[in-house]
């Protein structure tokens, strides 16, 4: 079998600038000297004039970006989604929600995916955080193609937009003729009648490859990619809860006040349905290689595999 192409989201972020930044010319580019790391380096090489390095400064950064988007600019902001999100909170909700201003934010290097860097720089509160900030939008794409597409999507809405975006290199999977990208919409990437897979980021890979354990077992488990955790695609999930009776959320990010968070407060209100939340459960990561941390706390293949079938009884 072929190799399964591999690209990190965070280069996928840095390539699309790039390709953005002949068609939209009031696109600027600020970072707070991580250009290496966020890949926005990638901008900054074809359009240095309109990339700022404010050094490790994210809340200063955050003001100049702000003051950036009365001009008419279109900024994009950049760091570790720790301190993007985090560190960043009180500028981000006064100096840019409050007056919903047309900044973005590109938070590269969220979750446990990060790695050896460890639990401080581990972010598994960041969507948490940004889905509090009235106004603003939340987008955690899967992979290369829906983070270009993402990017794009960002600059052409008006007003603030937080995407995330991981370290690790992930496997492309919306690589389908008919794959659209739509804020606020999520995509059903599997059918099924038995148990709805919900899954954002790198688990959406995970879903997939846990969906096609449970057919083994007889189970057929409908899997839905949520890129978009604000606004929360309703029609989908309620449809897709209504058909199934049985729903389960992944996500590479606190089970509290994440993508199952968000999920949950629909069905509670809308279509009550037993769910089942994979995700950090209120613990911090620790230092180790990506792929070892991603299956020691369950969001690989095998253990959402696993948890499934527990919580299917």
């Amino acid at each position: 079998m072929a190799d399964v192409k591999k690209i990190a989201t965070r280069e996928s972020y840095g390539n699309a600038l790039a390709e953005c930044g002949a068609q939209f010319p009031q696109l600027v580019v600020l970072d707070a000297d991580l250009a290496g790391a966020t890949k926005t380096g990638i901008f900054k090489k074809a359009f240095p004039d309109r990339f700022i390095d404010c050094g490790i400064a994210e809340c200063n950064m955050t003001g100049i970006a702000a003051g950036l988007a009365t001009c008419g600019k279109i900024p994009f902001i950049s760091s570790f989604a720790m301190f993007a999100a985090g560190r960043n909170f009180e500028q981000v909700r006064n100096s840019i929600a409050y007056p919903h201003l047309n900044v973005k934010i590109g938070a590269t290097h969220a979750g446990i995916t990060v790695g050896e860097d460890g639990a401080t720089h581990q972010c598994n509160e960041d969507v948490a955080l940004m889905r509090t900030i009235p106004g603003m939008t939340v987008i955690v794409p899967s992979d290369d193609i829906e983070a270009r597409a993402a990017v794009r999507a960002a600059i052409e809405m008006d007003g603030p937009v937080y995407l995330r975006f991981g370290r690790a290199a992930v496997p492309v999977i919306n690589d389908t003729p008919d794959y659209k990208f739509e804020i606020g919409k999520g995509v059903t990437l599997k059918e099924g009648t038995d148990v709805t897979i919900i899954a954002s980021g790198i688990c959406v890979d995970s879903a997939l490859k846990a969906a096609e354990k449970l057919a083994a077992d007889g189970v057929s488990a409908e899997v839905i990619n949520i890129h978009t955790i604000k606004p929360l695609d309703n029609e989908l999930v309620l449809a897709s809860a209504k058909k199934t009776g049985k729903v389960v959320t992944v996500e590479e990010h606190s089970v509290i006040g994440g993508l199952g968070s968000a999920v949950c407060d629909l069905l509670a209100e809308k279509c009550p349905t037993p769910v089942c939340k994979i995700g950090m459960n209120d613990q911090f990561g620790e230092s180790g290689p990506a792929t070892a941390l991603v299956a020691k706390y369950g969001l690989d293949g095998d253990g959402v595999y696993a948890k499934t079938k527990e919580f299917l009884g």
